[in-house]
């Protein structure tokens, strides 16, 4: 590792630091509009600026009430854009439009200036980036899916609640009217009773066999690996892309989880919260055998059938009817549902009309924000459930209470995965 201003030592110190002091709200998490007074704005960090970083940047600059201050990314040319743009937004509006730059997201943390963080990196920096985070103070919004395995997303948990932080996952389907109307009408019993879910997402990861390349001069490829097990640079898993590029390393098993994190982390959410299971999970995961189970199919204690089938987006199946669901789109049988009014004695879920300003209101309010830490940890679970039951090709048992595989160790060692010195959970 290269020698940094701000060690790791350092950082956990200070970081340690925090952990006896009483979660304060500083003034900078009471402003409310843009022409809030500079000590009064929600003022953040963004760590990673590559593809997804550009849509998160444009989304919290337009948000009131804040203010971005700087930027980390381990390329120096994205991050550059990065701070292109932030700077181009506060051009000439009367305040400060410096944005500084780190290759180091220990350096950005170790500001005192900073209240919160958003975080795009690639999935299996997710885990350190948001720990340490939290130890040094700072809200987090999180790119989904939340983890790379799940002993990472339970550790996660651990640390933003001892440290009081308040944290939105990127599953933002949860703010768009169509999957709430549409799991409020499964919840209130408008389609009978519940008896399967479906939902449409990608596959599983691919083994890594990307032939090795030259790294190129403006990234710092030990950096991008950070707790990853080494490997040789290819262009597919850190390209210099335009904005409408899309790098592939989330279809490497070292560094994501396929399509089934990807969408998976949208889909199965959603299917969690249709079936009321945001702190639960199912109990059994088998995968498809060519014979009698033709696809990934997971059962609730509940007598719910959950599987990854052919579905636009999340298909509810009840003894009196169906609801679909997807970006702009809900689809109900019998058709009138769709039209149908959720009574004031019924249930109604949490609602937020913007994801973004949604957890800009809970740090204010010091309150969870719609798709708090907790959810993301057990929907990107049932994601990985999945993966484990396809790379082993057998059933698996999941105590969901304990979050514990029964009686199978090999699956069990995947819970979690070997961490590359001197990087550690």
């Amino acid at each position: 590792m290269k020698a940094h201003k701000f060690n790791r030592r350092g950082f956990l110190k200070t970081a340690g630091a925090v952990a006896g002091l009483p979660c304060l709200v500083s003034s900078s998490a009471l402003g409310n509009s843009d022409s809030t007074a500079a000590s009064e704005r929600i003022t953040l960090g963004f760590i990673g600026t590559g593809k997804q970083s550009k849509h998160l940047m444009q989304s919290f600059l337009n948000s009131p009430g804040t203010q971005v201050l700087a930027a980390c990314d381990v390329d120096r040319l994205k991050l550059a854009r990065g701070k292109g743009i932030v700077e181009d937004h506060y051009k000439g509006k009367g305040r400060s439009d410096a944005c500084g730059t780190y290759g180091d997201y220990r350096d950005l943390l170790a500001r005192g200036d900073i209240d919160a963080v958003v975080i795009a990196t690639p999935d299996h920096w997710h885990a350190l980036t948001v720990i340490h985070s939290a130890q040094a103070g700072k809200d987090i919004y999180c790119e989904k899916p939340l983890s790379q395995t799940i002993a990472e997303a339970r550790a996660m948990v651990n640390a933003v609640r001892r440290y009081g932080r308040v944290f939105q996952v990127g599953s933002m389907q949860r703010s768009d009217w169509h999957f709430r109307l549409g799991c409020e009408l499964v919840i209130n019993g408008y389609i009978g009773e519940l008896q399967t879910v479906t939902v449409g997402v990608g596959g599983p990861p691919g083994e890594d066999n990307l032939a090795a390349m030259p790294v190129p001069d403006y990234l710092d490829w030990d950096m991008w690996l950070g707790p990853a097990l080494r490997r040789p640079y290819n262009k597919e898993l850190s390209p210099h892309l335009s904005w409408d590029g899309f790098p592939h390393w989330r279809y490497h098993s070292s560094f994501g989880g396929g399509g089934m994190t990807d969408w998976g982390a949208h889909h199965f959410d959603i299917a969690q919260w249709g079936m009321q299971m945001d702190e639960s999970g199912p109990v059994e995961i088998i995968p498809p055998d060519g014979k009698d189970v033709k696809v990934l199919t997971y059962k609730y204690a509940s007598g719910v059938t959950l599987t990854r089938d052919s579905a636009n987006g999340v298909l509810f199946t009840g003894t009196k009817g169906k609801v679909e669901t997807n970006r702009g789109h809900l689809r109900t049988e019998p058709e009138s549902l769709k039209d149908q009014k959720i009574g004031p004695n019924e249930v109604h879920l949490y609602e937020s009309k913007n994801h973004y300003v949604d957890w800009l209101d809970a740090i204010k309010k010091r309150s969870k924000p719609i798709c708090d830490i907790e959810v993301g940890c057990r929907s990107v679970s049932v994601c990985h459930l999945g993966n484990i039951a396809y790379k082993l090709g057998r059933s698996l048992k999941w105590d969901p209470r304990r979050e514990q595989i029964i009686g199978d160790a090999d699956a069990s060692k995947l819970l979690s995965r070997p961490y590359r010195s001197p990087w550690h959970l």
